[in-house]
Formats: structure tokens, sequence, C-alpha cells
């Protein structure tokens, strides 16, 4: 064999990684679905996704543009207007316009 596979053995391989993947996700709602956990367990999970997502966003924040500072900028616009439970597509269209404005007016205004 020369690193082709014929279609039947494709189809077992995509239907073999499909379920190797599928059970760590089923498992544990399956075996955990009647546990009762704490208020602290409960509210600890509530936060998890805000974590995660902020853990992958903010790193990218500092270099999306070529100036660390206007992407600063930029991001605490974003954050002021989050904060403020403004609607998220203003909150991208404020930090977008944060960032044009700092580039393109304080930049050149303070020399930086």
């Amino acid at each position: 064999m020369t690193g082709t596979f014929d279609e039947y053995t494709l189809l077992i391989i995509i239907l073999f990684m499909g379920i190797v993947t599928y059970i760590p996700r089923v498992l544990p709602i399956v075996l955990l679905k009647n546990v009762k956990l704490s208020p602290f367990w409960n509210s600890f999970f509530q936060y998890m996704p805000y974590c995660a997502l902020s853990a992958l966003i903010f790193p990218n924040i500092l270099y999306s543009t070529n100036s660390m500072a206007s992407a600063t900028f930029g991001g605490l616009i974003a954050i002021i207007l989050a904060y403020k439970r403004v609607n998220v597509i203003i909150v991208i269209f404020g930090a977008i316009f944060g960032v044009y404005i700092f580039q393109n007016f304080l930049t050149p205004m303070l020399n930086i």
C-alpha cells in the first residue's frame, strides 16, 4: 500500500474517528446526570465559558494591529462597552472604530 485508501477503508476510518471523539463528550452527561453539585461548583462551571473565551481572545487583542497602543485602546473600549451590557455587535464595531480613531487621529497628534 502506498498511502492511498479505498472508499470503504476511508469510510471506516472516519466513522471510527467520529465514535472516538463522541464518547468523551457523551460519557460525562450519561454518568453524571443525577449528580447534584454544590452552589460553589454550579457558579464555577457557570463562569467557565467566559474564562475560556477571555483566555483565547485577550492575547490576540494585543497583536491585532501594528501598534500595541491602538490595540489596547480598542480593547479598553470593548471592555467598557461590554461592561455596560451593550449589544455584542456594537461592542465589536465600537472597538474597531476606537482603533481607527486612535491610529488615524490620536497617533499623529501625540506623535506615537
